[in-house]
């Protein structure tokens, strides 16, 4: 397995996220994580994003679902019908709803050990520009 992970500017995200990941036709799992203007915290999204993608891959959640389902949250948000701090995996509809809070226990657990305040983190994830 190649896995190539990249941090990026908010802005080339392919939609309103601060994580995406999928496979490039050479079959490489790609990630982009928006860049938070702190490594640590982008490390973070990093390990989020594979753990996520690796249980998703494993119980045949396929990525165009993920895809699907974050893009119309987005959609739901901008009018309205899904609260600012709402994040698309805690939905209870979510297809991946279980793999998100999988690879957010791992994240919160990597926090800890290094002694990011996860309050602080959070806050930028949702103000990343």
């Amino acid at each position: 397995m190649i896995i190539h992970i990249e941090t990026i500017p908010h802005s080339q995200q392919k939609y309103e996220t601060v994580g995406n990941y999928w496979i490039d036709e050479s079959g490489v799992l790609q990630i982009r994580v928006s860049d938070m203007g702190n490594d640590d915290f982008n490390f973070l999204v990093g390990i989020h994003e594979m753990i996520e993608f690796y249980l998703t891959m494993k119980r045949g959640i396929p990525e165009s679902t993920i895809t699907a389902f974050d893009i119309e949250f987005e959609k739901e948000r901008a009018i309205g019908m899904q609260d600012d701090y709402a994040e698309a995996g805690n939905d209870p509809f979510c297809p991946y709803k279980q793999e998100h809070f999988f690879a957010t226990t791992i994240e919160r657990l990597m926090a800890a050990e290094l002694k990011i305040d996860w309050n602080e983190y959070d806050e930028a994830l949702f103000n990343v520009t």
